[in-house]
């Protein structure tokens, strides 16, 4: 009996990290393991790997070394950039604007403050998942501090119009963060471009180790660090430094430079390809998500009457790793936040499944999910109350 092959279409949960990201983080597992406070030789080679991590993750958003700040991922960052703007303002400026389509990290860190006397105003989007900034204007307060707003839904693809969000809060004189933990090292990133004071990543959504990030804070923004202790990190989040995944998140950062111009078309002719074989193979399916804005590598499919649930189980039966959305919130069955923001109907969101693809995605592996998919939806829907 063969072996089922395994097909991962799931790289907006995590990547496989490069094997050039393992190369470059194993010494500093075991050989250069001295602490970058250390002023002996051994310390000042470590701080010399992490300083030259953090020009690479810089040149990858178009940034200035000094405006990196390393943390443990894209939930920390996130938390960072809300909680620090808040803690820094205490001229009375208490309100968050920001959506009801973000990934956890903002949305639980806004209920959080908001339960504790904040004031969060969540904008609505359209039925691509789209943030109005009209919306978004008439959202901001004399109060407002901060408006956070994600480059990219990690669940839908949909590619926010961050630019003109950003020029929004410049005219009112505040704060924007983006979560761009979907789309650092997916597609080109600059953040002068961008007009973003913030902006979260994440190391292993581009490749990198699990357990490192990154937050970029334009030079005179003013933020309160959430880690008190030492020195570290401009003094910005104290703790010796993750020596290891500062490593791996710089050798992932200029992977995604150098490859960025040729991964970019070649996934997206294969997103588009899964796209299209699928929607003209299954009745009743239909693209979540903007069909142009939106990421190279996503393709999010939903199928009427059948639980996206136990799509995902039967795919992994023949060996195909997909999603129903985030990973974050795999365990639950309630319908998709998202989707529901997107005026998706409950029935349908319950039928919904993520593929996303990954700089080793081959046509041979699109072409298979696409055969193995529809007779799944037939067997399910044979046996479906919902139909």
């Amino acid at each position: 009996m063969s072996a089922i092959r395994t097909v991962y279409l799931d790289h907006a949960a995590t990547t496989p990290p490069a094997l050039e990201v393992a190369d470059a983080v194993r010494p500093y597992l075991c050989e250069r393991f001295g602490n970058p406070s250390a002023l002996y030789a051994m310390g000042r080679e470590s701080r010399q790997a992490v300083e030259d991590a953090r020009r690479k993750v810089a040149a990858l958003i178009s940034a200035h070394a000094d405006e990196i700040v390393f943390t443990s991922g894209g939930s920390e960052s996130d938390n960072m950039a809300l909680w620090g703007v808040l803690l820094d303002r205490q001229d009375g400026h208490n309100h968050i604007v920001t959506t009801a389509i973000e990934h956890h990290a903002v949305l639980e860190t806004s209920r959080f403050l908001a339960s504790h006397g904040f004031d969060v105003t969540f904008v609505r989007v359209d039925r691509d998942g789209v943030v109005d900034p009209d919306d978004v204007r008439k959202a901001i307060k004399p109060e407002t501090a901060i408006v956070s707003v994600m480059h990219a839904n990690n669940e839908v693809g949909t590619v926010e119009p961050v630019e003109a969000i950003s020029k929004v809060c410049r005219e009112a004189g505040v704060y924007m963060h983006t979560d761009a933990v979907q789309t650092v090292g997916n597609i080109p990133v600059d953040v002068s471009d961008l007009g973003v004071d913030l902006l979260s990543m994440s190391g292993h959504k581009l490749y990198g180790p699990k357990g490192v990030g990154a937050i970029y804070i334009r030079k005179g923004t003013k933020v309160s660090r959430l880690i008190q202790g030492g020195e570290q990190e401009h003094s910005m989040r104290a703790g010796t430094e993750n020596i290891g995944g500062i490593v791996g998140l710089g050798a992932a950062a200029e992977l995604a430079a150098l490859e960025m111009d040729t991964k970019v078309p070649r996934i997206t002719t294969l997103r588009d390809r899964l796209r299209d074989g699928l929607l003209a193979r299954i009745d009743g399916s239909f693209l979540n998500g903007h069909p142009g804005r939106r990421l190279p590598n996503n393709v999010h499919i939903g199928v009427r009457s059948i639980e996206g649930e136990a799509i995902c189980l039967q795919l992994d039966t023949v060996g195909i790793c997909a999603s129903t959305g985030s990973a974050c919130t795999s365990e639950t069955l309630e319908p998709s936040h998202v989707l529901v923001a997107m005026g998706v109907p409950p029935r349908d969101a319950q039928g919904s499944v993520r593929f996303s693809l990954g700089r080793g995605t081959t046509a041979e592996e699109v072409d298979y999910a696409i055969e193995q998919l529809p007779p799944i939806v037939e067997r399910l829907r044979a046996m479906s109350p919902l139909v």
